[in-house]
């Protein structure tokens, strides 16, 4: 629930064609203790600073030369799609009262004022306005955690799929590839009790630093990654990527007074060389990643069109003890 000082804080905007009143109506706010309010005379000008400032309540006069306060509105509605219109209506025709609840008001204030119904008329509108504002932004954290993996923050596989279609449907477009990087980590079972969580984060950072701002970084789960690479045109703009993939994930681990070392093996498909689907380009690339393990890890491998490439990077130092198969 919002607190007063929410209330008190929140963005108004007064519009009204009379100087009087409008100087009337910020008295009046400012006397109660409201810090945030702005004015206008001109109707025109309410949809543009609407989309600048995201008010939290608009107080409209409903009987202005130019657009009256009814256009105002069929305006606003544009903004607020199916949102929430902060529109508190000033009238001094109650024949406009209902009208203007209909047209998308919230409530009105009658013409001349009242100053116990304007303040309690406003009050009750700002902290509905403000909770459903607190509603709305929790279920977009709801939404971003469902497409988000909890440990790392990269997208989940839900969201990764989404990002691959996008992927393909560009490059169709643009007549040019994709390809995708299935990875897993070498030897993290024998660290993964003790230290997994926080050798997950750090090989998260690892590849969002080494990738592209463009591509897409995803957790599958476990000790799975993977990283989508758009508009690209040959296996060799992968296979880039993906060395300079592997030698950052060989790099050592520190962790209080431990330095552990692992690596990484990959499994790249390329569309359209590969599949066309999303589906058949993650299994193919599963399997490039399997080649790549049974190749002697540390390596990155690519099915290209049946015949297995792999090409490998000098095994870590200190590998000894983390071995263990996928």
């Amino acid at each position: 629930m919002p607190s007063r000082q929410d209330i008190l804080n929140a963005k108004i905007l007064v519009v009204d064609d009379s100087p009087d009143n409008i100087e009337l109506m910020e008295e009046i706010l400012s006397e109660e203790g409201y810090t945030d309010v702005s004015s206008t005379m001109e109707p025109e000008q309410v949809c543009p600073l609407h989309r600048e400032h995201n008010y939290d309540l608009i107080l409209l006069d409903l009987q202005m030369p130019g657009l009256n306060g009814f256009q105002v509105m069929k305006s606003l509605k544009e903004i607020e799609k199916g949102g929430y219109l902060p529109v508190l209506a000033l009238t001094a025709q109650p024949s406009f009262k209902i009208a203007a609840l209909e047209a998308g008001a919230r409530d009105f204030i009658s013409k001349p004022f009242d100053l116990l119904e304007v303040h309690k008329r406003i009050h009750n509108m700002l902290e509905v306005r403000l909770l459903y504002k607190e509603l709305a932004q929790y279920s977009k954290a709801q939404q971003e955690l469902a497409l988000h993996d909890a440990l790392t923050g990269l997208p989940n596989r839900r969201l990764l799929e989404d990002r691959i279609e996008t992927a393909l449907q560009h490059a169709n477009r643009s007549h040019a590839k994709a390809a995708i990087m299935y990875l897993d980590l070498d030897g993290f079972k024998a660290i993964n009790d003790t230290y997994g969580d926080d050798i997950l984060k750090m090989v998260s950072q690892r590849l969002l630093s080494t990738s592209r701002k463009e591509d897409t970084v995803a957790r599958l789960g476990g000790d799975e990654f993977m990283v989508v690479l758009g508009d690209i045109h040959s296996l060799a703009d992968a296979q880039g990527p993906a060395a300079k993939l592997v030698e950052a994930l060989s790099e050592p681990y520190f962790i209080n007074d431990l330095t552990l070392r692992l690596s990484t093996s990959i499994g790249i498909s390329i569309y359209p060389d590969d599949a066309e689907s999303v589906d058949a380009l993650i299994s193919i690339a599963d399997y490039a990643l399997y080649e790549a393990k049974r190749a002697g890890k540390n390596r990155f491998c690519s099915t290209a069109g049946g015949a297995r490439q792999a090409a490998a990077k000098s095994p870590p130092k200190q590998v000894a003890e983390l071995a263990q198969h996928r």
